[in-house]
């Protein structure tokens, strides 16, 4: 996916100006393609040129409002149906979790509870998403919904997960609350304390 396709697919809706554009961002793609301002006009200004959109009006202070025109919708459409998503299979958090044993148990917990925090506060920041947008019957409402769902799943899940996890660790046989966290699971707390994560950020800062 691309800033450009990002646009394209807003505009594919409706007419907006830059600043309608950015609002839409806020409530719909932060999640999923965040950009900033001047990454969204200087994106509209190149769409433009390029004959995918056209300025369909013009207001005060410079104020411009783009629509898409026959070949935008073509080239939504292509990237839509001809081409592959790049899906990304790296996750740096993963790549931890592999070598939580060069840790002590404690502090793999401490890595594992905070990864359960991360994503509930994700869940709940969705939830409140959720909420605040007025859904309706329009095609960006109903999609957008899809993708929000899948977020709402996702993050849901991956708290399960690191919250399981750290019982995992736990449950390991052990040989004393010091070793490592592959062989020392100990009698520590289920969850992470706010003295062990700053120790963690400390250790691993």
């Amino acid at each position: 996916m691309s800033l450009r396709h990002a646009v394209l697919g807003l505009l594919a809706e409706r007419s907006a100006s830059g600043y309608d554009l950015m609002k839409l961002f806020e409530t719909s793609l932060a999640n999923v393609w965040p950009a900033t301002q001047s990454q969204v006009y200087g994106e509209l200004g190149k769409l433009a040129a390029s004959g995918l959109l056209t300025v369909s009006a013009e207001g005060p202070r410079g104020r411009k409002e783009y629509a898409i025109t026959d070949q935008g919708v073509a080239e939504l459409r292509h990237w839509l149906t001809e081409t592959e998503p790049d899906r990304i299979r790296r996750s740096e958090t993963l790549l931890r979790v592999f070598f939580l044993g060069v840790l002590t148990r404690v502090e793999a917990t401490v890595y594992l509870g905070l990864e359960a925090d991360r994503a509930a506060a994700g869940h709940i920041a969705l939830e409140e998403l959720e909420a605040a947008v007025e859904w309706g019957d329009d095609a960006l409402s109903v999609y957008g919904r899809l993708a929000l769902e899948y977020g709402l799943r996702l993050t849901a899940m991956q708290e399960e997960w690191a919250r399981w996890a750290v019982e995992r660790v736990q449950r390991v046989e052990s040989g004393g609350d010091a070793g490592p966290a592959s062989a020392s699971p100990g009698n520590g707390p289920s969850v992470a304390s706010p003295g062990d994560a700053s120790t963690f950020r400390e250790i691993t800062g």
